[in-house]
């Protein structure tokens, strides 16, 4: 046998009366109560107040209005028990900024600030995305004209790679071949300067027609009219046959013997030609991009021609002033070259007797010992070698000189001067 709740124990039967009473009112007339949620067949609105509750509480800033129908007073008992069975949804309109409370933007300025940095990197994200899908679409697009493109451009883009191969493969021969100093291999740097010459001629018989030789010594090849990509083509050509040319001096330089001329003479000449060269470069594209800024064929009207003309002016204003800014490396180095100056002096015996005798970078006897400031002892060659690349002491990483070592080594810089 089951007991009954103590509260429905203590109803009397005027409750009990009363509350059937209400369940039939409102069945009655809110046919439609279980469509509302609410017991009385009206929802529940909420508006926004100015109040904060006194004890310190949060509050949402809403304030629940019951609206009832006129039968809500008859069946207000009831509605405890109806409650239980249908939830009471509440309507709650936004808060308006005028009644929004002070602590509650206080603690939503740290949750403001957060989600806007989440929306900037989200707008970022879809950006990315759209770009993504734009690629995406145009890829076979992209394909399609890309190889138009280089059909087009086969021969001068065959005759680029080749130009490129040819540079790295000379520029590291030589290299090492200066690295290897008296154990250079003289077949090797023979073949190197054949190599370097052979590829000019030949580059400058099979483009006969063009002229391109004649950007050599500041004069325009036979290209008429002159538009941008032969401009392009003409300046690089020529900047790659005078680094050939350059390249084929330092293997000279490096068949002569060291009797003749040192190890440490030669790297200034490397220095003092990779300078000239680059020098160079930057002065024989000049008369190239001028012709082409100012030529007379391919302008129409007597506006184009006066906008040729201030193009062309400003072109050499701005060469003029990137070769004077130039010009003071081109001195250093220069200086440089005719002084030679040394790293350190003569070693003597007793110094040498102190170090062993022993080199510290071939590791074998001293040949022509120098002392540095740090008083450490090598060989000249050596020592030499070593500076070509760096400014410290091998030992003690003391600086020992401040001076442009660039180029010492027989490299050649890859940089193009194309305009």
């Amino acid at each position: 046998m089951k007991l009954r709740p103590s509260c429905e124990r203590r109803c009397s039967s005027t409750a009990c009366q009363l509350e059937l009473e209400g369940l039939t009112s409102m069945q009655a007339n809110s046919g439609h109560s279980h469509q509302a949620g609410n017991a009385d067949g009206l929802p529940c609105l909420s508006l926004p107040s100015n109040r904060s509750p006194a004890d310190g509480s949060s509050s949402s800033g809403d304030v629940a209005i019951n609206v009832h129908s006129p039968n809500s007073e008859n069946g207000s008992r009831s509605s405890t028990r109806s409650g239980q069975r249908h939830a009471r949804p509440t309507i709650r309109l936004p808060n308006r900024p005028g009644h929004t409370h002070s602590h509650a933007n206080d603690a939503g300025g740290q949750d403001d600030s957060s989600s806007s940095d989440t929306r900037e990197h989200g707008n970022s994200i879809s950006e990315v995305l759209h770009v993504y899908q734009w690629l995406d679409k145009s890829f076979p697009y992209i394909i399609i004209f890309s190889a138009k493109l280089i059909v087009q451009h086969l021969t001068g883009i065959t005759v680029g790679i080749g130009l490129l191969t040819t540079f790295l493969y000379a520029n590291t021969s030589i290299v090492n071949q200066v690295f290897l100093r008296d154990k250079y291999s003289k077949l090797q740097c023979i073949w190197l300067l054949v190599f370097l010459t052979g590829c000019s001629l030949l580059l400058y018989y099979t483009f006969s027609s063009q002229a391109l030789y004649y950007s050599l010594i500041f004069m325009n090849p036979s290209l008429e009219p002159l538009q941008f990509w032969d401009a392009l083509w003409v300046v690089g050509i020529t900047d790659f046959v005078v680094k050939f040319y350059f390249m084929g001096l330092k293997c000279l330089i490096l068949l002569v013997p060291s009797v003749m001329m040192s190890h440490k003479c030669k790297g200034f000449w490397y220095m003092c030609l990779e300078e000239i060269s680059q020098y160079y470069c930057t002065l024989v594209s000049t008369p190239v991009w001028f012709r082409y800024l100012i030529d007379y064929g391919a302008q129409t009207s007597r506006a184009e021609w006066h906008f040729g003309i201030l193009l062309a002016l400003l072109y050499l204003i701005i060469k003029l002033f990137f070769v004077f800014g130039q010009w003071k490396t081109s001195a250093d180095v220069l200086r440089l070259f005719f002084t030679q100056p040394s790293y350190g002096m003569a070693a003597t015996k007793r110094q040498c007797s102190e170090a062993e005798d022993i080199c510290a970078i071939c590791q074998a006897e001293f040949t022509k010992p120098i002392v540095l400031v740090c008083q450490h002892i090598f060989c000249e060659e050596c020592i030499c070698l070593w500076f070509n690349r760096e400014k410290t002491c091998p030992l003690c990483r003391t600086v020992i000189s401040s001076h442009n070592h660039k180029y010492k080594d027989g490299a050649t810089s890859l940089q193009l001067r194309l305009f």
